[in-house]
């Protein structure tokens, strides 16, 4: 869903403007991750993390009446010869903002065939791909890591000097022998307060991270904030105050948001419209991926050691940090390609 959105942007939005649009974009992410972190705050303490599962999936539900009102893209019409459906979309676009069609007409090429998996590994593009799945795994599994990684150090105190009063035990079977004991900490509510202060971290940044990306580039952008994320994981194994802890979370959390603005819209620019959709797809399910292995490192891994797990999510990023600024393109003011 979310690769689709940003397609169907990127190739609505001018070439000068894709690079402001879309970072802002994620003003509505944030506001999704706010509304989940204060429901939780209310409903899991008073009937259960179940209910606070289904009351989020409402909107899923609402957004799949709400698509057949998003309209298709003009440019993805034209190429596949439909040109009375891009012309029908594009003056509802000038009627929507009262201007007029400019004069002339359509002339995109209709594209013979569409993309191919193999046209992603063909000799133009091999490099690019590979290293955008790098990166696309890569800041996935920071983003998801992170986000859970602050549950888990909530969860362990990791302040100086502090230990938690909110242990519960819970004890599981039915006989002594088979009992086996359940610590459990219940989030108070000056973790859901720190949550929600770190995750207004995510668009902290979109000032520095639309400059970046409209002056320094999309690479390097992107290998600038790659490399503060691995600085700022380590920073987390740091012995601090309340204040410090909840200032490491602010930061990383800003900085893994902008990772991903980056990567979306350099993806998106990247490849050509015969490939774009294939292109975010196959770069998303590295994304889910990353999203999967993340859980292991951010509770696994860090129940048995906290600086084993930050090492290894600080190591990855500073390879993605070396990939995003070792590709092959700038796509920096680049019109959006028709074919490859």
């Amino acid at each position: 869903t979310a690769a689709g959105r940003l397609i169907i942007k990127t190739e609505f939005l001018p070439t000068k403007y894709r690079g402001y649009m879309l970072p802002l974009s994620q003003v509505f992410w944030l506001t999704g991750s706010l509304l989940i972190i204060g429901l939780a705050s209310v409903i899991i303490p008073t009937i259960g993390w179940r209910w606070l599962v289904r009351v989020a999936s409402i909107p899923g539900i609402i957004l799949i009446m709400a698509f057949k009102f998003i309209p298709e893209s003009a440019r993805f019409n034209v190429s596949t010869g439909n040109t009375p459906a891009a012309l029908a979309t594009l003056e509802h676009i000038a009627k929507m903002n009262r201007a007029v069609m400019p004069e002339g007409k359509l002339v995109e090429p209709i594209l013979e065939k569409r993309g191919k998996f193999a046209d992603l590994l063909d000799a133009k593009y091999l490099r690019t791909t590979l290293q955008i799945w790098v990166i696309w795994l890569g800041i996935s599994f920071a983003y998801y890591g992170v986000i859970l990684a602050s549950a888990e150090l909530l969860e362990r105190d990791m302040v100086c000097g502090s230990k938690s009063d909110s242990e519960v035990v819970v004890t599981q079977g039915d006989s002594e022998e088979g009992q086996s004991p359940c610590h459990c900490h219940m989030f108070a509510p000056s973790d859901y307060r720190t949550m929600i202060i770190s995750t207004v971290g995510e668009i902290a940044l979109n000032p520095l991270n639309i400059l970046g990306i409209n002056f320094l580039g999309r690479r390097l952008s992107l290998s600038i904030t790659m490399g503060c994320t691995a600085l700022f994981f380590l920073l987390l194994n740091i012995c601090t105050s309340s204040a410090g802890l909840i200032g490491f979370l602010f930061m990383l959390r800003a900085l893994v948001a902008a990772n991903f603005n980056t990567i979306y819209i350099y993806t998106a620019e990247v490849y050509p419209t015969t490939m774009r959709a294939l292109g975010m797809g196959t770069s998303g399910s590295l994304c889910r991926i990353g999203a999967m292995v993340a859980p292991f490192i951010s509770q696994v891994l860090m129940s048995a050691s906290v600086l084993g797990a930050l090492c290894l999510f600080s190591s990855v990023c500073v390879i993605c940090a070396i990939s995003a600024f070792t590709l092959p393109i700038e796509t920096k003011g680049r019109a959006l390609q028709q074919i490859k």
